[in-house]
C-alpha cells in the first residue's frame, strides 16, 4: 500500500521488492462438466506463509504441504516468502487432488524457474506425490473436452490419464510422469513425447464370456429380452429361486448393440467422473452392466454426496442396471429411481451446488414370488396375503415404467439335462440391431434412439394400432386396470414387436404379444 503525503514523492514510499505473480490454467469439475479454473500464484516478501483462496475444499487446502515436499524432492528450492495461492473464480467450489500439479508449477514460474512462453498455451492437472511424482486423478476426459471446447492446444496429465484424454481429437496431450519432467517440457530442456490414440480403437467390445446359448429353456423369457434390447424396455422377472433370472440379466447386455463412438464417450465421461476408467482402454467399450446389492443407499444408487458424485443408476447409462431381490430394496431408494427412469436423467442438489448426470439404463428388476422363495404356488408355505405383501412392496407407479414383467417357471430336469445348446448371443444381436436401425431411420434428427423413449406425440405418430387392434387393446385396458402411462408403454412395446418383425405397422398380434407382458398388473 502506497501512502501519498504532501511534499513527499509517493516512488519513495514504494515497497523494496515487488511481489511477483504467475497464472496457470487447470480445471474443476462440476458434475460431469469441466470448468475453467485460474491458479494465481503470488509470492511477496514478507513472514514464511503458504495461503490458498477461492473457495477450496480440505483437500486442495491441504495440498500446500504436498506441494512443499514434493518441490523440494524434485530438487527445486522452496521460497521462504508470503505465498498467496487463489483459485478463480471464487465463487466455484474447488475439491480433489488435481490442483496440486498446476499449483506447483505455478509457484516455480513466479520464482522465475519455469518460463512462461509454453505454460500460456497450457492447461494442467494432477496430484503430486511427496517425492514429486504424479499420480493420476479423476475426470480428465471432461477436462480435455473443456480444452477442445476453450481451444487450449496443451494438456498437461499423469501418464495413467494420458490415454482418456487422447481420444479427444484436436488437443496435444502430454503425459508427465514428475514435476521434474513437467518444468523441462514447459522450458524446452527436452521434449516430452505426445500420446497419439485413435478413439475408434478405444470403443472395440470386449470379448464376452458369457453366452445366451447357455441358458437352459425359459424361451418365453428370452423373447421378452430380446424384445427389452431391441427397444430399449426396462424389464421385471418374477420366478423361483435357480430359475436362471440373474443369468438371464447377465447375458442381456451381450445381445445389446455395441457402442458408438458419441456413446462410448457419453459413458467413458460419468466413468471418468467417477474415477473408474481404465488407463490402458481410454473409454469404456462395451456396454456397462451393474449389479447394486439391495443394501445401497440413496446416495449409491442415484447419486449425491456433499458435493455431488455419480450413482450406480449413472454408471450404468446406456447400459443396463440390474436389480436383484427387488423387493428387497429401500422402498424410497427404489422410488427414486422414478425420475431417471422417465427422463433418463439424475439431479442431485446439495448444499455445496446442484449437478445433473446422465441416467438412460435398462432397468432389470428380479424378484422371487414369495418372501421364502419358495419353488412353486403348490408347495409355497406363504398365505397369499403374504405373497401379496412380499410384492406390495413395489409400488404401481414403479411397475407403470416397466414395460415388461415376466413370469420364469421352475426349469425342469429335461430341459437343463437337454445337449442342444440355446440360440447364441451374436444370432439374437443381429435381429437387435436390425430392428435398432429401423428406429434410427424412424427418430433420424431428434433425441430420441429407440422405442421407450417415445414421446407422447411421437407415441401417436408411430404406433398406430388397426381397428382389430385396438378393440383388443380397449378390452385389456379395462379388465387390468392399466393407467394411461402402461397403456402408452403397451404400444411401445408392440411397436417394438413389429420391429423386430420386419412390419411396417403394428397389426393386432403384435399387440397380443405385448398385452401378454402386463399379466403382473392384476397381482401386483
Amino acid at each position: 500500500r502506497v501512502y501519498h503525503f504532501r511534499g513527499v514523492d509517493p516512488s519513495r514510499c514504494a515497497p523494496d521488492t515487488d511481489p511477483v505473480l504467475a497464472r496457470v490454467r487447470s480445471a474443476s469439475l462440476l458434475g460431469i462438466q469441466a470448468a475453467i479454473v485460474s491458479v494465481e500464484v503470488d509470492v511477496a516478501s514478507g513472514l514464511p506463509s503458504f495461503t490458498t483462496v477461492g473457495l477450496p475444499d480440505s483437500t486442495v487446502r491441504e495440498s500446500r504441504d504436498r506441494i512443499r515436499a514434493a518441490i523440494r524432492n524434485a530438487g527445486f528450492s522452496f521460497p521462504v516468502d508470503r505465498i498467496t495461492v487463489n483459485l478463480a473464480p471464487a465463487d466455484l467450489r474447488k475439491e480433489g487432488p488435481a490442483f496440486d500439479l498446476p499449483m506447483a508449477v505455478g509457484l516455480l514460474a513466479a520464482t522465475g524457474v519455469v518460463k512462461p512462453d509454453l505454460l500460456e498455451r497450457a492447461a494442467l492437472v494432477g496430484e503430486l506425490s511427496l517425492d514429486g511424482r504424479v499420480r493420476p486423478v479423476r475426470g480428465v476426459l471432461p477436462v480435455a473436452l473443456l480444452c477442445r471446447q476453450e481451444r487450449i492446444p496443451l494438456l498437461m496429465v499423469p501418464a495413467e490419464n494420458a490415454r482418456e484424454a487422447a481420444v479427444v481429437a484436436g488437443l496435444h496431450v502430454i503425459p508427465v510422469h514428475s514435476i521434474h519432467d513437467t518444468v523441462e517440457y514447459l522450458n524446452g530442456e527436452r521434449p516430452l513425447e505426445r500420446v497419439e490414440a485413435t478413439a475408434a480403437g478405444c470403443v472395440e467390445p470386449r470379448r464376452e464370456t458369457i453366452d445366451f446359448a447357455e441358458v437352459r429353456g425359459q424361451a418365453h423369457a428370452k423373447r421378452a429380452l430380446e424384445i427389452a434390447a431391441a427397444g430399449g424396455h426396462n424389464v421385471l422377472m418374477i420366478g423361483p429361486p435357480g430359475a436362471g433370472k440373474t443369468m438371464l440379466a447377465q447375458r442381456l447386455a451381450t445381445i445389446l448393440p455395441p457402442l458408438s463412438l458419441d456413446e462410448a464417450i457419453e459413458v467413458s465421461v460419468v466413468w471418468s467422473v467417477a474415477g473408474l476408467l481404465s488407463a490402458e482402454r481410454g473409454l469404456v467399450g462395451s456396454r456397462p452392466f451393474r449389479a447394486p446389492h439391495h443394501t445401497v443407499s440413496g446416495s449409491g444408487l442415484i447419486g449425491g454426496g456433499g458435493a455431488p458424485h455419480p450413482g450406480e443408476a449413472s454408471l450404468a447409462h446406456l447400459g443396463v442396471l440390474f436389480l436383484d431381490e427387488l423387493p428387497e430394496f429401500s422402498r424410497r431408494v427404489l422410488e427414486s429411481l422414478r425420475q431417471p427412469l422417465e427422463d433418463g436423467v439424475v439431479t442431485v442438489t446439495r448444499a455445496a451446488g446442484s449437478a445433473s448426470f446422465p441416467a438412460r439404463f435398462q432397468l432389470v428388476g428380479a424378484a422371487n414370488p414369495c418372501r421364502r422363495g419358495c419353488r412353486s404356488v403348490e408347495t409355497c408355505a406363504c398365505t397369499p396375503a403374504e405373497r401379496e405383501q412380499y410384492l406390495g412392496r413395489l409400488s404401481g407407479p414403479l411397475l407403470d415404467r416397466i414395460d415388461l414383467h415376466v413370469e420364469l417357471p421352475a426349469v425342469t430336469y429335461a430341459e437343463l439335462d437337454a445337449d442342444a445348446a440355446g440360440e447364441p448371443s451374436a444370432a439374437i444381436r443381429r435381429r437387435v440391431v436390425a430392428a435398432r436401425d429401423r428406429q434410427a431411420a424412424r427418430f433420424a434428427g431428434t433425441d430420441v434412439r429407440v422405442n421407450a423413449r417415445m414421446s407422447g406425440r411421437q407415441t401417436r405418430l408411430f404406433c398406430r394400432v388397426p381397428a382389430e387392434a385396438g378393440r383388443l387393446l380397449g378390452r385389456a385396458v379395462s379388465r387390468l386396470g392399466l393407467s394411461a402411462r402402461a397403456y402408452h408403454r403397451v404400444l411401445k412395446v408392440a411397436r417394438t414387436v413389429a420391429d423386430l418383425a420386419g412390419c411396417e405397422t403394428i397389426a393386432a398380434e403384435h399387440v397380443s404379444e405385448a398385452l401378454q407382458y402386463r399379466a403382473f398388473d392384476r397381482c401386483l
